[in-house]
C-alpha cells in the first residue's frame, strides 16, 4: 500500500478528504486488479475497490484492498456509481477527489447527483507518481525490452525482396508471441521507400524492394509492461541522401544517451536531442517529438516538451526517438528505451543504431 499512503500525503494540499480512482491504468497500479470495471476510493484510514459479479473473486484474489460487489449489474456503467456513493457516504468523505481526464462530463454530472460530498477536481496524481518505477516493474520492462530486441535481430535474417511490409509486421508479432510476450494494441510500424516518411505509417501490402529504406517501430508487452524501439533497415544499398539522414539521426540520437540523466529537464533532453538535427538543417523536417515515458502505457509521462519543466529522476523509463521525414522520398527513425540514473541512462534495447544493410 506504499504507493496509496504517497497519494494520501497530498490530501491536505488538496484540500480532500478522500479520493476517487477510475482511470484504467492508475486502478491496475494501485491495486494490481486487471478487470475492466472497478473504482477505488481511499482515504487516510481506508481503501475499497469496488467492482461487479464478473470480476469480484478475481480482484479479491488479486488485490489486498477491501473488495466491494455492487449489486444489479446490468452492464450500464452508471451501476457501479450507486456503490460509490454509498461507499462515499459510509467512508465519512465530504471533499472527494476525482481524476477529471478519467471521468467524461455525462458520468460527471451522474456523480454529483449521486454523490453527499464536494467533488474536487484532480489531475496526474497516478501518473506522477508511475512516472519512477520500482524495481519490479523494471524487471519487467527488463524481459518486455530483451523480447523486443531479440525480434529485431529476429527480422533482421527474415527480410528479403518480394516481401510485403504486412509480411514482416506479422513475422514480427509471431516471434514476440512464441517468446513470451503480447502486441495487442501497439501493431508494428513497417515502412519502406517513400512511405517511410510517414511517422506512422502502419505495415501495408506494399512490397518492399532492392535500395527501400524499411522503418521498423514495434514493442512488447510483457506481464502488463510495454517496450518501444524503431530501427532503420536497407534493403541493398539505399541512395546517398537516405544514408545521410541515418547519420544525423545516429549523431543526435547518440548526443543525446550521453549527456542524459537525472537532473535535466525535459526541454534539456530536447536540446540535446535536436541540436544536431538544427545544425544540418533537418529539424524542420523532423515533426516527432524527443521521447516518452513508457510503463503500463507506450506512451505516458514524462512526455518530453520545449513547452513545460518535469525534471528527469532515477528510475524513470523513457524512450528517446530522433526522426527525420522527408516528403515523397523517405523517411528514418532511431529510437531506444534508457533507464535513467544518476550519472547517466542504461540503454535497454542494446542492438545495434547503425543503418543495417541486408
Amino acid at each position: 500500500m506504499e504507493k496509496v499512503k504517497k497519494l494520501v500525503k497530498q490530501f491536505a494540499e488538496l484540500t480532500i478528504d478522500g479520493l476517487m480512482i477510475t482511470g484504467d491504468w492508475n486502478r491496475r497500479y494501485l491495486s494490481g486488479f486487471t478487470g475492466s470495471n472497478g473504482v477505488i476510493l481511499i482515504t487516510e484510514n481506508d481503501v475499497k475497490i469496488i467492482t461487479d459479479y464478473r470480476y469480484f473473486e478475481q480482484a479479491k484474489n488479486q488485490t489486498d484492498m477491501d473488495v466491494v460487489l455492487h449489486a444489479e449489474h446490468t452492464g450500464h456503467k452508471h451501476k457501479i456509481y450507486d456503490e460509490v456513493a454509498k461507499q462515499v457516504k459510509k467512508m465519512g468523505i465530504k471533499r472527494l477527489g476525482f481524476e477529471q481526464q478519467h471521468v467524461n462530463v455525462g458520468n460527471c454530472a451522474k456523480l454529483k447527483s449521486l454523490i453527499d460530498a464536494a467533488m474536487i477536481p484532480t489531475y496526474d496524481l497516478v501518473e506522477n507518481l508511475r512516472m519512477v518505477k520500482t524495481e519490479r516493474e523494471i524487471e519487467k520492462i527488463r524481459i518486455s525490452s530483451k523480447i523486443t530486441d531479440d525480434a529485431y535481430l529476429h527480422i533482421l535474417n527474415f527480410i528479403r525482396p518480394g516481401l510485403t511490409e504486412l509480411a514482416v509486421a506479422e513475422e514480427l508479432e509471431s516471434f514476440i508471441k512464441k517468446n513470451g510476450g503480447i502486441t495487442s494494441t501497439f501493431s508494428p510500424i513497417v515502412a519502406s521507400g517513400k512511405r517511410s516518411s510517414l511517422p506512422h505509417g502502419r505495415a501495408s501490402d506494399k512490397i518492399i524492394e532492392k535500395g527501400d529504406m524499411i522503418t521498423i517501430d514495434f514493442g512488447t508487452n510483457y506481464d502488463g509492461y510495454w517496450s518501444d524501439i524503431s530501427r532503420t533497415v536497407a534493403l541493398g544499398e539505399p541512395d546517398g541522401k537516405m544514408k545521410e539522414i541515418q547519420q544525423v539521426l545516429l549523431h543526435s540520437f547518440t548526443n543525446c544517451i550521453n549527456n542524459i540523466k537525472a537532473g535535466l529537464t525535459d526541454q534539456e533532453v530536447d536540446k540535446l536531442m535536436r541540436d544536431h538535427l538544427r545544425e544540418t538543417g533537418y529539424e524542420k523536417y523532423s515533426g516527432t517529438g524527443t521521447g516518452h515515458g513508457i510503463g503500463l502505457e507506450v506512451h505516458e509521462k514524462p512526455l518530453f516538451s520545449v513547452d513545460s519543466e518535469k525534471i528527469l529522476l532515477p528510475r524513470m523509463v523513457v524512450t528517446i526517438e530522433p526522426g527525420i521525414y522527408l516528403q515523397d522520398i523517405g523517411g528514418a527513425r532511431i529510437e531506444d528505451m534508457l533507464l535513467i540514473t544518476e550519472g547517466g541512462c542504461e540503454v535497454l534495447s542494446p542492438s545495434t543504431k547503425e543503418l543495417v544493410i541486408v
